[in-house]
């Protein structure tokens, strides 16, 4: 099954509204017009709508890197994914391992962000991936198939996105090799195809997300199981991301 490539950039906590501006419409000037792969952007919150705005009329999909556990109401700080695709949003991340360190996000938490992400009306990036910890301990496996089979409980695939992000190689430099992505690659299309009896294996983008570059893009997105990435460092550049897009 053919399977169209998927290139999103995850800006973090990064630029402030004048620093996304100058970076989107250099983005929207560059790659506003390509149809044969998608391309999405996930600003900070405080960027969304401005970035909605410039981007109208391109092929340029927007999203945003988190969301809440419930839709409205006393939770002081928190986006609803209701707020997301009021302000112009069609994708949202969740479970990056950054949340999962740093806010604690567990598999629970994780699945009733999805949940509530894809009733919205989002589709959602759901992020699995490994520690360099969990890897020399040879726990790799293990490790993915919990994060899908509790993220994904009770959960239509439809509109889910995968993302593989080996901890270890986010923001370090060192990236896994084709080979060692695409064998986690395969495996979690392989674990998919065991919960969900349908073609939904098949049918669902796999991104790679640990330090895709321009400089590696290409032999990672010749494995037959890598169907995009998700970009941090060399998405915050107009010409890192259009190099990298250009080449994927």
């Amino acid at each position: 099954m053919s399977r169209k490539s998927l290139l999103a950039g995850n800006w973090k906590m990064n630029n402030l509204i004048a620093d996304s501006e100058t970076l989107v419409k250099g983005l929207v000037a560059n790659l506003g017009n390509i149809t044969d792969k998608d391309i999405l952007i996930c600003p900070p919150f405080m960027s969304i709508a401005k970035t909605s705005e410039i981007i109208k009329g391109s092929h340029i999909k927007l999203g945003a890197q988190n969301c809440a556990t419930e839709d409205n109401g006393a939770y002081t700080g928190e986006v609803s994914p209701s707020m997301l695709i009021d302000a112009g949003c069609e994708y949202v991340i969740i479970g990056h391992s950054e949340r999962r360190e740093y806010y604690k996000e567990t598999d629970a938490i994780i699945n009733k962000k999805t949940n509530l992400a894809l009733s919205a009306g989002l589709k959602v990036i759901l992020c699995v991936g490994e520690t360099l910890e969990d890897r020399e301990l040879d726990n790799t496996f293990n490790i993915i198939e919990r994060q899908i089979t509790e993220g994904l409980k009770n959960i239509d695939v439809t509109n889910v996105i995968i993302a593989y992000e080996p901890v270890w190689a986010i923001g370090t430099g060192k990236v896994a090799t084709p080979e060692e992505a695409e064998a986690v690659h395969a495996f979690i299309r392989q674990t998919l195809a065991n919960l969900y009896k349908n073609d939904s294996s098949q049918s669902t983008q796999i991104l790679y997300g640990g330090s895709m570059n321009p400089g590696n893009v290409e032999g990672l997105m010749s494995c037959p199981n890598i169907d995009g990435g998700l970009i941090g460092g060399a998405s915050l550049k107009v010409d890192s991301f259009t190099d990298l897009v250009t080449k994927a």
